[in-house]
């Protein structure tokens, strides 16, 4: 029944009965001892030295009582212990930034690191699919370290060999709700890590109030609201493109408003003109005095002042063709902004041709070879900032990025967040 099999197979056969599989035994290879010892020592001795690297401040708030209880007594390291605590406190009560900074988040990242990711990482990265178990072992991502500050915990991770980014973004869901966070952010560190960013809390869930003018004229990057981060958000107008689009209701308006406010000192200074493109009749009109006489609303009359918007830009250009390449405004050559409201309407939807195709032309000309536009698209949804050759109304998703939106309408963040999910690329530069 049975061949004969050759080498040394034979004296592996665990049965041969004939209802019973045939199965082999696989070769054991005896480690001795001594070596098994050496490789658990240094592993031992590297994780301490990787721990104390990157957690020094925690295993000294934790090792130092302690070991000045065990040489001196415990009334003696209370005794020594009680000053340096009244020190910390009051620095913690005088200067709390650079506390937080080089105390308090550290202490935070190193509880959160062993109570939390330290403690699920198997379970979460088997339960969600990013382990692999191969020929009977079991492969997971490595947990690098922790770091937090006061928005997020960003934990660096370094991916299986073979596995892809787009594994990682697929699971977000899955990696959130298993460390108890409501959303994750997955970022590349550099050619095999990752950052996932587990936000704690949320800074926008409140509409803030509108921010103090400055007094110092300037066109630089305009403070326009906060960032997911708590962080200012600077929004960059001069000598680029912006693109504002968002869902009905979403606050589009509240940027553009906000860019217009920051620019307030310097319009004041003569530095700056906007002029307004206003076909809805209900968003810009309120600044017709701000303007300066650059307002148009009917569609004949936005294409006459793009026209002139291209003839001025065109000048400029020509004057000063071959002396200056980067633009500073003056009191005689002041910066230029077009504002366009509902460009979706002046270029898509609207029904005269001719008007259609002018309008079309000079928005063409105005992106290619001038800079200083800020226009929001009608009848679309997707919150994003960005230069576009041809203005058009984006399809789709509520909000391509929820880190740079800080002016939006009550609950545009949370909107927002699915189209992160969703893996749409971030067009909030400029």
């Amino acid at each position: 029944m049975f061949k004969r099999l050759p080498g040394d197979e034979p004296h592996r056969i665990v049965s041969t009965t004939p209802d019973t599989a045939v199965v082999f035994k696989p070769a054991v290879v005896q480690t001795p001892a001594i070596i098994t010892l050496i490789i658990f020592t240094a592993r031992f001795v590297a994780a301490l030295v990787r721990l104390i690297w990157r957690h020094p401040i925690a295993l000294a708030v934790a090792a130092v009582p302690g070991a000045l209880c065990f040489a001196y007594g415990w009334r003696v390291a209370l005794l020594l212990i009680t000053p340096v605590l009244a020190g910390l406190l009051a620095w913690a009560v005088l200067d709390r930034p650079t506390f937080a900074r080089w105390v308090g988040w550290r202490l935070m990242a190193f509880a959160r690191w062993f109570w939390i990711y330290r403690r699920h990482w198997q379970p979460v990265m088997t339960v969600s699919g990013l382990a692999r178990r191969i020929r009977g072992r079991e492969y997971v991502p490595r947990l690098v370290k922790v770091t937090c500050d006061s928005w997020a915990d960003r934990v660096t991770v370094r991916m299986l060999d073979g596995q892809a980014v787009k594994e990682w973004t697929d699971k977000i869901e899955n990696l959130s709700h298993g460390f108890g966070s409501e959303s994750c952010r997955v970022s590349v560190a550099k050619a095999g890590r990752l950052v996932l960013t587990f936000p704690r809390r949320d800074p926008l869930a409140t509409p803030i109030p509108a921010l103090p003018v400055s007094d110092m004229p300037t066109v630089g990057p305009v403070e326009v609201g906060k960032q997911e981060d708590g962080s200012a958000w600077l929004l960059r107008v001069h000598g680029t493109h912006v693109l504002v689009a968002g869902a009905t209701g979403a606050g589009k308006g509240s940027i553009i408003w906000s860019a217009v406010r920051g620019l307030l000192p310097a319009m004041r200074a003569g530095l700056v003109e906007v002029w307004a493109l206003d076909p809805k009749l209900m968003e810009l009109s309120y600044g017709k005095a701000l303007f300066g006489g650059r307002y148009a609303a009917d569609p004949a009359d936005c294409a006459d002042l793009l026209d002139e918007a291209v003839s001025v830009m065109q000048k400029r250009a020509a004057r000063f063709a071959g002396a200056q390449r980067s633009h500073m405004p003056t009191l005689d050559h002041p910066f230029v902004l077009v504002v366009v409201d509902e460009v979706a309407f002046l270029t898509a939807y609207q029904s005269d041709k001719q008007l259609r195709q002018r309008i079309s032309a000079a928005l063409a000309t105005l992106t290619t070879q001038g800079r200083g536009r800020l226009r929001r698209p009608g009848g679309s949804s997707g919150p994003a900032q960005g230069g576009h050759e041809h203005p058009q109304p984006l399809p789709g998703q509520d909000r391509p990025s929820a880190r740079r939106v800080g002016a939006g309408g009550h609950g545009s963040r949370r909107r927002g967040e699915r189209s992160r999910r969703a893996g749409r690329p971030d067009l909030s530069s400029s």
